[in-house]
């Protein structure tokens, strides 16, 4: 029974969006269901006509962030809201000891990486995924690493960091753009997590989050305090002095409002057809791709190929709309993609790889 509702949810789910072609890069940019390109019409409308209240608005930003605890298994007092992953990592990059060691993976995308290798004073040192977890030593005061990897959709080797990284009293940062929404995880067992929603969670860009335990949220300090993260925010507004909450909400920065009321729909539906599900079907739709390519599955919603240069622009032509990435082609399948579509991704392919 639970099986076959799933089913019925994700079939459900697929009137929500209407994509023109073959939709393969989410790993870019989510498609917007309709809920929420309905709310940001209406949204976009209220402003152009004058009947907008940003103070109204409030509501709806606090059931995102209530919805994006419920489906990372954090409780919302421990999530603040941004505008883009950069900006809390510098956060966590601003809080670590002058020489600390940060520990990252190769080819780890940038704002998961630069935020550190740019503060002077800290040493980044970058040794291959499958090796984070040994390579965490005595001088390791942080391991800095995306779950699910931008370029080629490697899955990080999690259960082993979290242990090696509690081992030696070092606080691990996981990035989950690549991974919140289709990858079931428990991010109540990280240091700190880093998501950017305009991919996976189908946001539109401008909505960012970040959480934590509440002693690694305790040593962060706002980099760019505002009046949005105010213990009241519109009573914050005027004077030097700024009552900070005692939550996550303190490192909040004001909302890009068209990017949360749009979230908010986008996030409802995420947790209508659940992230189980949604794992499942994706990861089905990437491997069944793979095996076709008489390849091993990966259980990963990415693919990464080398092909024939030009292959992206042929694929494009054919109505398939995918990604190059670190040279080589980057397919991501989610809950609006099909077996039909994997059909057709192949014969699309054929004599490209």
């Amino acid at each position: 029974m639970e099986q076959s509702s799933a089913h019925e949810r994700l079939r459900a789910a697929r009137s929500w969006f209407g994509a023109r072609n073959v939709y393969l890069d989410t790993a870019t940019h989510g498609l917007t269901p309709g809920p929420a390109l309905r709310a940001l019409e209406k949204h976009t409308r209220e402003v152009a006509e004058g009947g907008f209240s940003p103070a109204e608005a409030d509501a709806g930003v606090e059931r995102a962030r209530a919805s994006y605890a419920r489906l990372t298994g954090v409780t919302p007092d421990r999530v603040a809201l941004g505008t883009h992953t950069a900006q809390f990592t510098g956060t966590v990059a601003a809080s670590l000891p002058e020489g600390a060691e940060v520990l990252v993976a190769e080819r780890e995308f940038s704002s998961t990486v630069h935020p550190f290798s740019t503060r002077e004073g800290l040493r980044v040192r970058e040794v291959p995924l499958e090796r984070l977890p040994e390579e965490v030593g005595p001088s390791t005061a942080l391991v800095a690493v995306s779950a699910a990897q931008s370029s080629d959709g490697a899955l990080a080797p999690l259960d082993d960091l979290v242990a090696a990284c509690s081992d030696r009293d070092t606080r691990l940062l996981v990035d989950t753009t690549q991974s919140a929404g289709w990858l079931p995880l428990d991010d109540d067992r990280f240091d700190y997590v880093v998501c950017s929603a305009y991919k996976w969670l189908l946001g539109t860009r401008g909505s960012a989050f970040l959480s934590g335990t509440a002693e690694a949220l305790a040593a962060l300090r706002p980099r760019a305090a505002n009046w949005y993260a105010g213990a009241e925010p519109w009573g914050s507004l005027y004077g030097a002095a700024l009552e900070q909450g005692s939550d996550a909400g303190r490192l909040d920065l004001a909302p890009v409002w068209p990017a949360w009321v749009a979230l908010e729909r986008s996030l409802d539906l995420i947790e209508e057809v659940g992230v189980a599900a949604i794992h499942e079907h994706d990861t089905a739709l990437a491997d069944r791709f793979r095996a076709e390519l008489g390849l091993e599955g990966a259980g990963s919603a990415i693919v990464s190929v080398p092909v024939r240069e030009g292959t992206a622009a042929r694929l494009a032509e054919a109505g398939v709309k995918a990604s190059v990435r670190n040279g080589r082609l980057r397919l991501s399948f989610h809950l609006y993609n099909t077996e039909d579509d994997v059909d057709r991704l192949s014969e699309a392919l054929a004599g490209s790889l």
